[in-house]
């Protein structure tokens, strides 16, 4: 099955004391390279969440954020430095009494001031926390899994027409290939006479010739391969598995005969059709990059 690399997914999972939100989105990357986002307070979870979606995703770079809200009184505690609060009255109503102003100091003054009131977070309940990032971490993956099959169709199907289309040009070939012969055939034949003038043609030279100039710029090995090589393509969409490097591998192949009948050609036509062909090819070669 053909994946797009580019993809889109969310998921989120809640429960009394907390909500977990995850994002997921990707572009082209020759690996899989993951960029993991989330908070601290998750961090012991970054090596699970790394391994979970490595069993679904294989290629492409994959941005991955998490956010967690928590709604639970019992995340926090507050409580009062009374040391500190000390110092500060004292040292407060010393300087009163030294300038002989009042203390108006209230306690409401004093919580005001640094370090007084401290905030500390209650331990995290792991467990929970990993129930709730793994549920919503599964609904993200599924829905970006969607989302890159659902694009990796839309690949498929204008690599499919693009491989019906390079078909059509071989077939091109094949039936020009052959009165490439028969016209230089003629030509030389007709270039002797004119030569030679009444002269006898040595008909078996003229034979020899054409053999020479027909094993010279013969395509047939080339097209049987481009052939070869479509229909290979074509059975690599069926694969449930990965398939990019595949076919990364067989465009190349495709390229290769193209840039073959290219160089052997003296033929107006045959250029042309090796010209579109190459075109067709990197166009072909340009859609690889997305696939997974």
């Amino acid at each position: 099955m053909v994946r797009s690399m580019t993809g889109y997914g969310k998921g989120f999972a809640e429960n009394s004391d907390a909500r977990v939100t995850i994002e997921m989105k990707s572009v082209n990357h020759r690996y899989l390279d993951l960029n993991i986002k989330l908070p601290k307070k998750l961090n012991f979870l970054e090596s699970v969440v790394r391994n979970k979606i490595g069993e679904s995703i294989f290629r492409g770079k994959v941005d991955v954020y998490i956010t967690l809200l928590e709604h639970s009184d019992a995340c926090y505690q507050v409580s009062i430095n009374d040391a500190m609060a000390a110092k500060y009255y004292e040292s407060i109503s010393a300087m009163a009494e030294k300038l002989g102003v009042d203390n108006d100091m209230k306690a409401s003054s004093i919580v005001r001031l640094p370090d007084v009131i401290e905030l500390t977070e209650n331990d995290a309940d792991e467990d929970s926390l990993k129930e709730l990032v793994l549920s919503a971490l599964s609904d993200c993956i599924d829905q970006f899994v969607e989302s890159r099959i659902a694009e990796g169709q839309r690949l498929e199907s204008d690599l499919v027409s693009k491989m019906d289309d390079m078909l059509i040009l071989v077939d091109k070939l094949e039936k020009r290939s052959p009165q490439i012969i028969e016209e230089y055939k003629a030509r030389l034949t007709s270039k002797i006479q004119e030569l030679l003038d009444d002269t006898k043609i040595d008909e078996a030279r003229i034979a020899q010739e054409v053999t020479m100039y027909a094993d010279k710029i013969c395509i047939d090995e080339e097209m049987v391969r481009l052939k070869s090589h479509v229909a290979e393509t074509r059975s690599v969409f069926d694969l449930d598995k990965e398939v990019g490097r595949k076919l990364d591998f067989l465009a190349q192949e495709l390229n290769r005969e193209a840039n073959t009948i290219l160089s052997k050609s003296t033929d107006v036509e045959i250029a042309d059709i090796g010209i579109t062909l190459k075109t067709l090819i990197e166009k072909v070669r340009e859609q690889i990059q997305n696939i997974e």
